[in-house]
């Protein structure tokens, strides 16, 4: 890869590499760009080929050889950020390759069926040439899935073999996405969405049916086939990552790329039975209140049987969540300065998918402003019942994930690989949202029993994921272990509890950046507080937390040391 002039300033040579990646971004991962709303050169929405993976090591080699070139003590404080980071990112790139995680991806519940439907509800058809472009980029669709096979078969030849179950959960989720009327198929949302009229918005309307139902459906169809077949041949009953080749290792790799720290999982299982122990004394505290003093699995029962805490049907439960979310961005100015232009909105989950699905999801507003964020809400109330609903809202939407995600979309001064490419950063990202549903207590917005019940509910769920992340993937745990022990705990339905076991078991480590982000920041609110003292001003720490866009837990406590210095140097003059 060809150097700068080495007469250019540290600051410039790191701003034309980090330029210099976005543009490798947006080639490799055509959806980040199309997300940023930047134009792409092709049609193409993913490029997964055994090619493609090798051409990435390739060129994080000669861009970590740049980056080591660059010397840190001239950075300002927001280059060194941007220096550390791309340093995370170069090497991800190479630990990745080296494990051959392209040939054993996560399939569920974020797999390509996830990926493919995401963009289509994401998509916005604004101008005539956009129409035909859309159509364009749906027929490459079955080319992505043609590569992923691939990977998938080189992959088992080498010897990765994928749990049972995950193949069973990632089949579904193939085939559930084709399930249901022609029409409803989510492929086919942005032209029902554009305002746009005429015989060319017609046509490409026309030609994309055609290549949804002659070339996308029999694609995922041979896609689920492949799942059932040839991959599922000596397809393990275990379901730990480090059963596989390279496991230990392989499951490393994730704890560290999700919670952006060098905790191991026994530091992290031990972590997680403490907090599970703290939360289980304050949920006894709210049975007593409830009138369930020393039978919190009573009071549990309760709540999980309750027909009175579930939604009528999909549409009542959209509209609840729907005026809840008019509640809380009533409160939002008391406790933030900066407030994103876009807004929101929430819709329900197609039925066939949201049995497989969490209760709810964010999906962000296009950078370009084209459409709004979507919280999306299960259409199976049973697995939202009303204790779950404000903390939920407060996560997914305001001032959680919708409202941080478009924040960070509005800083300009960011360079570009940080602005668009926060969903790499989870445990910020995760920790803020669930930061923020203990905010919802300062906000006023748990006001009985049940609901203070269902803060805690939702927080226990993340302290168990350290328990049982780390339990299946490094203690042993069998599926049945790991959803018993949730049901002891929690009073979340079965069915949701069994599908989130599924997701752990699927996505090693993911779930693990929720409580430890949460954790730290926390900490760090306690932090400026006893720091601060009578100088902390609510406002003005959470715009210093979301100003720092998508970073790692070690950089987001530089950033609060920096905010505190500053309001301590402020009061002094």
């Amino acid at each position: 890869m060809e150097s700068m002039n080495t007469s250019l300033t540290p600051s410039v040579k790191l701003a034309d590499l980090a330029e210099r990646f976005w543009s490798f971004q947006c080639h490799e991962f055509p959806l980040i760009a199309i997300q940023a709303g930047v134009a792409t050169r092709d049609a193409v929405l993913m490029r997964e080929s055994p090619a493609d993976h090798a051409r990435r090591y390739a060129a994080a080699a000669g861009f970590l050889f740049e980056l080591d070139g660059i010397l840190t003590d001239r950075l300002t404080a927001q280059d060194r950020v941007t220096h550390r980071l791309l340093q995370r990112e170069f090497d991800d790139l190479r630990v990745f390759y080296e494990l051959r995680a392209h040939q054993r991806p996560p399939l569920f519940p974020i797999g390509p069926e996830f990926l493919m439907t995401y963009f289509a509800n994401t998509a916005a058809i604004s101008q005539v040439d956009g129409a035909q472009l859309y159509a364009d980029r749906l027929a490459t669709i079955p080319t992505f899935l043609s590569d992923l096979i691939e990977n998938l078969a080189d992959g088992h030849a080498a010897g990765f073999r994928y749990p049972k179950r995950v193949l069973e959960c990632a089949s579904r989720a193939a085939r559930a996405s084709l399930a249901g009327p022609d029409d409803a198929q989510a492929w086919h949302g942005p032209f029902k969405r554009t305002t746009l009229t005429g015989s060319a918005v017609d046509k490409a309307a026309s030609r994309a049916r055609l290549i949804v139902s002659e070339q996308i459906v029999p694609a995922f169809a041979a896609y689920a086939e492949f799942l059932e077949g040839p991959l599922s041949a000596g397809a393990r009953d275990s379901v730990s990552c480090t059963d596989s080749s390279d496991g230990e290792a392989f499951y490393r790799a994730w704890i560290r790329h999700h919670t952006t720290t060098d905790l191991t999982p026994q530091q992290i299982h031990d972590l997680g039975l403490a907090e599970v122990g703290r939360l289980t004394a304050e949920m006894e505290a709210v049975a007593a209140e409830a009138g369930y003093r020393g039978n919190l699995a009573g009071y549990r029962q309760h709540l999980a049987s309750d027909p009175s805490g579930i939604a009528p049907s999909k549409e009542a439960l959209r509209e609840q969540i729907e005026v809840l979310s008019k509640r809380i961005d009533l409160k939002i100015p008391a406790f933030f300065g900066r407030i994103p232009r876009s807004t929101y909105g929430v819709q329900s989950i197609p039925e066939a998918m949201s049995a497989l699905l969490p209760p709810a999801y964010a999906q962000p507003n296009p950078a370009d402003g084209s459409g709004p964020g979507v919280h999306w809400v299960t259409s199976l109330p049973r697995k939202a019942p009303s204790f779950m609903h404000v903390p939920l809202a407060l996560h997914e939407a305001w001032p959680g994930h919708l409202m941080h995600l478009a924040l960070i979309q509005e800083m300009d001064d960011l360079p570009a690989f940080r602005r668009y490419g926060a969903l790499r950063y989870s445990a910020c990202l995760e920790g803020w949202a669930l930061y923020c549903e203990r905010l919802g207590v300062e906000m006023g917005l748990y006001q009985t029993p049940h609901q203070h019940y269902g803060r805690l509910d939702m927080e226990i769920w993340r302290a168990l994921r350290l328990v049982v992340d780390t339990g299946l993937h490094s203690q042993g745990w069998t599926r049945e272990r790991a959803i018993e022990y949730m049901s002891v705990h929690q009073a979340m339905p079965r069915s949701t509890i069994e599908s989130e076991v599924d997701r752990y078991i699927s996505m090693p480590a993911q779930a693990l950046a929720y409580q430890i982000g949460g954790l730290e920041f926390r900490r760090l609110r306690a932090q400026a507080e006893r720091q601060l003292g009578e100088r902390f001003d609510i406002r003005s720490f959470h715009d210093a937390l979301l100003a720092a866009g998508p970073v790692t837990l070690p950089v987001l406590a530089d950033v609060v040391d920096e905010h505190i210095h500053r309001a301590l140097e402020r009061s002094r003059s």
